[in-house]
């Protein structure tokens, strides 16, 4: 009896000693993968600030300049190009398209809705008490 408790015991030990080896091999894999990780998170913010300096040197307002003046061709704005408000044609009026359609296919008329006629109810009134 006394040698099979002892063999429990070892197996469980020797277990338990597999198990946490295991547990500690996971844990150094997982923190490898965290490390890489935190690396890569790092590289990526370093991209991400080498393309803003870009876009900041390429977004320079006499750079622009330069460009659309050599691209596109612009003129002076003259006073003949400006306009009053007042010289703005009135917004046209909002239509309800949805129920013009429903009228034309003449679905926009009364509907009569079946009554329940198994129900007892009331339709409430508001008539004052007369006195």
């Amino acid at each position: 009896m006394i040698r099979l408790l002892h063999i429990i015991a070892i197996s469980v030990l020797i277990a338990s000693a597999g198990y946490a080896y295991s547990i500690k091999y996971d844990t150094l894999f997982y923190a490898e993968q965290v490390a890489k990780l935190k690396s890569q998170v790092q590289r990526e913010r370093e991209a991400i600030a080498v393309l803003q300096a870009e876009w900041q040197y390429l977004d320079r307002p006499d750079r622009l300049q330069e460009a659309a003046d050599k691209h596109l061709d612009l003129h002076a704005l003259k006073i003949q190009q400006l306009a009053r408000l007042s010289d703005l044609p009135n917004r046209p009026s909002r239509e309800d398209e949805i129920g013009r359609k429903l009228e034309a296919l003449g679905l926009l008329g009364p509907t009569a809705t079946p009554k329940d006629k198994t129900s007892d109810v009331r339709t409430p009134t508001t008539q004052t008490p007369k006195r």
